[in-house]
């Protein structure tokens, strides 16, 4: 984002707090409408320029907002959408795309209200290794012929049952955006999920399943390391053969025998 965008982004995420903020159980339903307004500015070009047309007034902006979701959403809702088409953004894409982190926030702070946060980012974590990991499943998902109720209705065969709620509506809002990097979506989803948490995420892929007693220790020695707690998430790759690569953030840390391997490899050559 350029400038304006990121100031603008930065100033909902206030209204958005304030509308949440002593309002507990409203967070769900802030979530879900703020999704729901953003499947429309997807639909509607011309409403979606509209609202983010820096050449007319904010406050003329706004009155279009409510005029066209007053009646469909809560009081909340309306504020923090009032707050965001008011602001001067560089492009429109940025306000939607904004509109969307809300919603996101939004939801993750009803799991959290809920008592649910952990589960939640732990599902979308697995989530997104099933979807690596299973090519046709993800060609699925990203199709771009496939209209969005397709791709509801299959991520819903594939969910019922076995997740939160909060979890699927996350899921569902990825994959009817998102045209590829779905896998990628989820990890950083779970990303938000546990700086929500005031958290930062190991990346770990390690040769064998570790147990409960090894995850803590090793999130403990990240912990020490980064000075900020540290939340774990483990994808098994026998290809290491042995060891763990270990990514936060830029940083990658590989102590697997196959990277000990390639180092020796490049030092011989």
């Amino acid at each position: 984002m350029y400038a304006a965008s990121r100031e603008a982004s930065s100033r909902s995420k206030e209204a958005l707090r304030a509308a949440l903020t002593g309002s507990n159980g409203v967070a769900a339903t802030t979530g879900s409408e703020l999704f729901a307004v953003v499947d429309v500015l997807d639909d509607q070009r011309p409403l979606r320029v509209a609202l983010a047309d820096v050449s007319v007034p904010g406050s003329a902006r706004a009155e279009l907002s409510e005029r066209v979701f007053g009646s469909q959403v809560s009081a909340a809702t309306q504020a923090v959408l009032t707050t965001a088409v008011a602001e001067n953004w560089s492009r429109a894409r940025d306000l939607v795309d904004t509109l969307v982190l809300l919603g996101q926030l939004a939801l993750l702070e009803a799991a959290s209200e809920q008592g649910r946060m952990t589960a939640v980012e732990d599902e979308l974590f697995r989530l997104g290794r099933i979807i690596n990991d299973n090519p046709e499943l993800d060609r699925a998902l990203s199709d771009r012929a496939a209209s969005p109720a397709a791709k509801r209705e299959l991520l819903g065969r594939l969910l019922s049952g076995k997740t939160e709620t909060i979890t699927q509506a996350l899921a569902e809002q990825v994959v009817t955006r998102q045209s590829s990097g779905i896998g990628p979506a989820f990890d950083e989803l779970s990303d938000l999920a546990a700086a929500r948490r005031q958290q930062i995420v190991a990346h770990v892929r390690s040769a064998i399943e570790l147990t409960d007693p090894q995850r803590e220790r090793l999130a403990g020695a990240l912990g020490r390391i980064y000075g900020k707690a540290v939340t774990v998430h483990i994808e098994v790759d026998p290809g290491l053969l042995s060891g763990l690569v270990v990514r936060i953030g830029d940083d990658v840390i590989d102590g697997s025998a196959i990277g000990r391997l390639e180092r020796l490899r490049r030092a011989l050559t």
